[in-house]
């Protein structure tokens, strides 16, 4: 069990917001639904992705996500940050800069290729200076395109 579960808050779609992101990662799972009240209106939904937990409220309107807060998806290849961009930013989703999203519930997410860290500590100043330079021009982040700015010189 984690100690640490990020907590969501939404204005009333909780579940289909859970439901939309155990569609985006393959190994994930809806967990409790919890409902309240004669209509049997649901306030709290569990749900796991990759194996990180997260919980899902129905709070209401008072509160909305900021890019103060996002989550980091780690890609191993070109696919899978391909995968993610495209689902997450499906329906209403938003694009942003360097590798950053909105989906179609506001939440903020980091679509990052995990050779990035690699590439942007390099001991060499204008090797890294070359990366961030054309990951600054990039939405999706363009793994090919990073590793040739690297290489360059």
């Amino acid at each position: 069990m984690q100690t640490i579960t990020p907590f969501l808050w939404f204005n009333d779609n909780a579940e289909a917001a859970a439901n939309f992101y155990c569609s985006v990662f393959k190994t994930s799972k809806l967990g409790r639904v919890s409902r309240q009240g004669p209509g049997g209106a649901v306030m709290v939904v569990a749900f796991e992705l990759d194996g990180q937990e997260f919980i899902a409220l129905n709070g209401g309107p008072m509160y909305k996500f900021t890019e103060a807060v996002s989550f980091v998806v780690h890609c191993d290849t070109q696919q899978d940050v391909d995968h993610y961009w495209t689902k997450l930013t499906a329906d209403g989703g938003a694009e942003s800069r360097c590798g950053w999203l909105k989906d179609k519930f506001g939440l903020s997410w980091q679509i990052v290729p995990r050779i990035l860290s690699k590439l942007m500590s390099d001991p060499a100043p204008a090797k890294s200076a070359r990366v961030m330079q054309a990951m600054l021009k990039m939405n999706k982040l363009d793994i090919a395109g990073l590793q040739q700015a690297y290489d360059q010189g």
